[in-house]
């Protein structure tokens, strides 16, 4: 099981740095909101994406070099999918206080921005999978997912 001093603070970091970009540039910047992604990237992502790549790495030793990319690359496009976003937009909704504007439009929303996104994260969790060593694959996802926290924060106002 992978939870490491490191991971913990670069979830606490990387997360938080993505999602103050979006609010800023949303006006929807508070620090409760800033604390709670901190939190949230130190302990869900930063527990669960590590052993999510670990457990890749395992199930994918066995296979051709051609087969071992390409599944890789698919399984941690999955990870990321429509409900892992609706995850996060919820989270951002329950550190802004906003939970009451909740509803199933989130789901879509979601959908959409896991669909567009597909040839951008396809080539991204490629990279992330297949070059880079899994000790720094964590890294390099949350600077990734911290990119696309902008994206998602943004998702509403482009998808709703």
């Amino acid at each position: 099981m992978q939870y490491s001093k490191n991971n913990i603070i670069r979830g606490a970091i990387i997360y938080p740095a993505g999602d103050t970009i979006a609010a800023l540039l949303l006006h929807e910047f508070s620090w409760i909101r800033l604390l709670g992604i901190m939190f949230i990237g130190a302990t869900f992502y930063a527990f669960e994406i590590p052993n999510y790549f670990a457990w890749i790495e395992r199930i994918t030793k066995s296979y051709s070099r051609v087969k071992q990319t390409l599944i890789k690359t698919l399984l941690a496009i999955s990870y990321f999918n429509p409900l892992w976003i609706a995850r996060h937009l919820l989270f951002i909704k329950i550190f802004t206080g906003t939970l009451n504007t909740l509803g199933w439009d989130i789901l879509a929303v979601s959908g959409w921005s896991f669909l567009v996104n597909i040839p951008i994260s396809f080539i991204a969790n490629y990279l992330i999978q297949n070059v880079v060593k899994l000790k720094w694959r964590f890294l390099a996802s949350a600077i990734f997912s911290s990119l696309m926290a902008i994206y998602y924060a943004m998702s509403f106002v482009l998808f709703k």
